[in-house]
């Protein structure tokens, strides 16, 4: 037993060793920081051309034309380049998992249909290689969600830099992670189950539900009860006491439902419940996006390009919901849907807003749903999301404006600490320019 778990160590710090990033976090700001002349996407107003912007000690202090520095305050032109909030990821895996197919390196699921006692932050792995490929396109926050089961666990906000986890934790928890069972059932004669078996056991997962929330209630009441003997106390319960800020005080529960039967379902069962829910996923949404109106639900909407679900339906619905859902009026913004093998693939997303700028969302719309929106629906817009006065400062400066191809981060700040911009694909891309040049094959 003891070889075994000898073995099993040194292969974890193999793993940790090969899967690492090598970078230093950034350092706290010291000194005050001032741009020139640059400009700057607000994104809850205009844009601001050829404006200053001022931050110290991570905030941002002053947005003003012609700001006079003090003697302490470093100075940066940036006449000309763009200042941009950092974009956020509103559901991804990101800290939770290295390489998909490799089941060591991932740390997102738990056995069990319901785990809400479970914390993203906790196992969050601030030395992840994908962070820093990740935020080389601007996505300085992430929300990062467990995956498994009925109920997952809980989500936490996290800044993609920092030596641990508690340094990187924006908030926690921002939401209750819930996935809606199925509602597609196969009625075909090869089926395992009748339909009616299907149904059942439909409704036992909704029954199921309603009674956790049922022994929630009665524990946060018993365990209220002040007058009680010692030994007539409720004893803790780590699963019921986890659920008491959905269920009792209305914190933000995510539920995954793309189908509209589940959205809809998901809808009068937090409904019911009164409960403060978030559709996620929302591939339906389009087809009944006046039922999100009418009772308020935001939608983190994954992957713009992607193919219809139905065959009937038009190639390009997908690209279109971002649309449909702006001029409907629901609340929403744009992430990308994690799972293999795309749990890296998070830094896309500035091109999943594009596609749907391109098919008809307006631009400020397109870079909204990838900042601010995201950053009102996961509760921490008054810290990031846009560039304003008394926020963090949490933004990167490029050479071209938001949602085009060529924009690059030149720099980047995390509540004013700069960032090493550096990773691996660079590392390998500068390394084979300077192979080609020496075989005379590239010139400078």
């Amino acid at each position: 037993m003891g070889n075994i778990l000898m073995k099993n160590l040194i292969y974890f710090l193999l793993l940790n060793l090969l899967y690492a990033n090598d970078q230093i976090p950034g350092d706290l700001q010291k000194r005050p920081i001032l741009l020139k002349g640059g400009n700057l996407h607000t994104v809850s107003g205009d844009i601001l051309e050829g404006y200053d912007l001022l931050f110290a000690n991570g905030i941002i202090v002053t947005i003003d034309q012609q700001i006079q520095p003090s003697p302490e305050t470093d100075v940066y032109d940036i006449y000309g380049k763009h200042v941009i909030p950092g974009y956020i990821a509103g559901f991804s895996r990101i800290g939770l998992t290295e390489i998909s197919a490799v089941k060591q390196t991932n740390d997102h699921s738990e056995i069990g249909e319901y785990n809400p006692n479970v914390r993203a932050n906790v196992s969050y792995n601030p030395d992840s290689d994908l962070i820093p490929v990740t935020r080389s396109n601007g996505i300085l926050i992430v929300n990062s969600v467990p995956s498994s089961g009925r109920i997952s666990g809980q989500s936490s906000v996290m800044m993609l830099d920092g030596w641990t986890w508690e340094d990187a934790t924006l908030k926690h928890p921002s939401a209750l992670i819930m996935n809606w069972p199925n509602m597609q059932f196969n009625l075909k004669k090869n089926s395992k189950l009748k339909e009616k078996e299907q149904r059942n056991k439909y409704r036992d997962s909704i029954r199921e539900l309603d009674m956790l929330i049922r022994d929630v209630k009665a524990y946060h009441q018993r365990r209220s009860v002040k007058e009680r003997k010692a030994e007539q106390k409720q004893k803790t319960d780590l699963r019921l006491e986890s659920m008491i800020p959905f269920v009792i005080y209305n914190e933000p529960i995510q539920i995954k439902a793309n189908d509209i039967q589940q959205i809809e379902a998901a809808v009068k069962w937090g409904n019911k419940h009164n409960f403060n829910i978030t559709i996620v996923g929302g591939r339906d949404a389009w087809i009944n996006p006046e039922l999100l109106v009418k009772y308020n639900i935001p939608v983190i909407l994954m992957s713009v390009q992607t193919t219809p679900r139905r065959r009937f339906e038009p190639i390009h619905i997908p690209y279109k919901v971002p649309l449909i859902l702006y001029e409907a009026g629901v609340k929403f913004c744009i992430s990308l849907d994690p799972g293999y093998p795309f749990d890296g693939h998070i830094r896309t997303l500035p091109n999943e807003a594009m596609r749907a700028a391109a098919w008809g969302l307006p631009k400020n719309e397109a870079l909204r749903a990838i900042t601010l929106s995201t950053a009102e629906i996961l509760g921490i817009d008054e810290k990031v999301g846009s560039l304003d006065v008394g926020k963090d400062a949490t933004f990167f400066i490029a050479d071209t404006e938001p949602l085009i191809q060529t924009t690059n981060p030149i720099k980047a700040y995390i509540q004013g600490k700069e960032l090493d911009l550096t990773d691996r694909q660079k590392n390998l891309w500068e390394k084979y320019k300077e192979k080609y040049r020496r075989l005379g094959r590239l010139k400078d």
